[in-house]
């Protein structure tokens, strides 16, 4: 007589086995593990892709106030000194490294276009594919359909482009989530995704 590994619980439920529930926790586990994470250094060694997005630095909060405006940074969720300190720094190791970028790009965020600033890497431009659709005041769709024009249009360049922009965008395009002012690395080419850790 075959006997079943199961966990037998209170009514209303019943029991039922368990290797099946330990199978499906080891598969969440390990794809949570597959997130490729570089730090600075090692992709500079070994480089990845030919876009590096950025998470604007540390600006407290959630979201943005309900009298938000695009063109006014008094309405908006801006970076503290904390955030503005950690866009310094990024700056600074990115020229340390000698990283090279032909285009900075950035969200028409205030927090985005300061971070951008405060990076000193190269003169910007504001593109609204890059902006926050989290709490829908823009569309969602518009938004990545022009951000994926860009991507397209980069498909087969080998040069180095920034972008600097939101954690909803990023996680969108790439299915990966970074802290304020984390980065991820971005082939046009496969559309593959590695984590690079410039400041953690």
């Amino acid at each position: 007589m075959q006997i079943l590994n199961t966990v037998l619980l209170p009514s209303p439920f019943k029991a039922f086995p368990t290797q099946p529930i330990c199978i499906f926790l080891v598969l969440i586990l390990f794809k949570s593990n597959l997130v490729f994470s570089y730090t600075l250094k090692e992709y500079v060694k070994k480089p990845f892709g030919n876009v590096l997005f950025i998470r604007h630095t540390m600006a407290p909060g959630y979201g943005d106030p309900q009298n938000f405006a695009l063109n006014d940074c008094s309405t908006q969720r801006n970076l503290d000194y904390e955030g503005k300190s950690q866009a310094v720094q990024i700056g600074r190791r990115i020229k340390k490294e000698r990283i090279k970028f032909v285009k900075v790009f950035s969200s028409q965020w205030c927090r985005c276009v300061e971070t951008a600033q405060l990076l000193d890497i190269g003169e910007i431009t504001i593109e609204p594919g890059l902006n926050s659709f989290f709490q829908g005041f823009v569309s969602k769709e518009k938004t990545i359909s022009k951000l994926k024009i860009i991507l397209d249009s980069l498909e087969h360049s080998n040069e180095l482009v920034l972008m600097v922009t939101h954690q909803v965008t990023i996680t969108a395009l790439t299915g990966i989530s970074v802290k304020s002012g984390g980065a991820v690395a971005f082939s046009t080419k496969s559309k593959e995704s590695r984590k690079v850790n410039i400041l953690y």
